[in-house]
C-alpha cells in the first residue's frame, strides 16, 4: 500500500502579478510551514520519501517544515495561472481579478475556458496538465510506503478530480477551498486510489492562529 500525504505550499506573494514574483513564500507562509512541521513531528513524523515540485515556494515549504527533500519533479509544479489569466483577458475580454472575491469568480472562468481548449498560446494545454499530474501520482503509487508531496493547489485539485471523477467545474470549486499549508491524504489500496482526507489544517486550529488560515 502507498500512502500519499499532499501538502499545499505556504502562503506565497499574494500581491504578485506574474509567475516569477509569486514564487516566494511570505513570512506567514514560512510560519505556516514551521507549524505544520512541528505538528507532524509530534504526531507521525516518518516519511519514506519527501517529494516537491521544482518551484521555490514548494521546496521552501518543505525546508521550513524541517524536512529533507529526497526528490524534486517538475510534474508537481503548478498550472500557469497568470499566463492563463492573461490569455483569458486578451481573447475573451475577461479581466484579471483585483481581490480575493473577484478571484473566486475568475478561477472557474479560467478553468472552463482552459478545459475547452478555448485559450490559444498558453504554456500548457489542460489535457497535458492532467496527464502529467495523474502520471506522477500513478507512478508513485506503483511503489509502497508513506510519501509526503509538497505541491500546489491546482495539482491537488487535479488529484482530487482524478480520484473522484469530478467534472471540471467541480475541480475549480475544490481548488478554491484548498488552504495554504493544508494536508490531503491519498491511499492506494488494491490498485484503487482513495481520498482519505482533504484540506486538513490541524496546525492552524489552535487559538491565536486564525489569521494564518489563508487561501491566497
Amino acid at each position: 500500500m502507498a500512502e500519499l500525504i499532499l501538502v499545499r505550499h505556504g502562503q506565497a506573494n499574494a500581491a504578485a502579478t506574474d509567475e516569477e514574483s509569486y514564487d516566494r513564500l511570505s513570512d506567514l507562509g514560512h510560519q505556516q510551514a514551521r507549524w505544520l512541521g512541528e505538528h507532524m513531528t509530534a504526531t507521525n513524523p516518518h516519511f519514506d520519501r519527501v517529494i516537491t515540485g521544482t518551484l521555490s515556494r514548494q521546496r521552501d515549504t518543505a525546508l521550513s517544515m524541517g524536512l529533507e527533500i529526497t526528490d524534486t519533479d517538475p510534474r508537481l509544479n503548478e498550472l500557469s495561472y497568470f499566463a492563463l489569466a492573461q490569455a483569458l483577458e486578451d481573447q475573451a475580454g475577461i479581466p484579471a481579478p483585483r481581490d480575493p472575491t473577484e478571484f473566486a469568480v475568475h478561477l472557474p472562468e479560467v478553468i472552463d475556458h482552459w478545459t475547452r481548449d478555448a485559450l490559444d498560446g498558453v504554456p500548457e494545454r489542460f489535457c497535458d496538465f492532467s496527464a502529467r499530474v495523474t502520471g506522477i501520482v500513478d507512478e508513485i503509487c506503483e511503489g509502497h510506503g508513506r510519501i509526503l508531496i509538497v505541491t500546489s493547489g491546482g495539482v491537488i485539485g487535479m488529484v482530487v478530480r482524478h480520484i473522484l471523477g469530478l467534472e471540471n467545474g467541480g475541480m475549480s470549486r475544490i481548488m478554491l477551498q484548498i488552504m495554504n499549508s493544508s494536508v490531503h491524504r491519498v491511499e492506494h489500496v488494491h490498485d484503487t486510489l482513495m481520498l482519505g482526507g482533504f484540506n486538513a489544517t490541524p496546525h492552524l486550529d489552535l487559538p491565536g492562529r486564525e489569521h494564518a488560515r489563508t487561501f491566497v
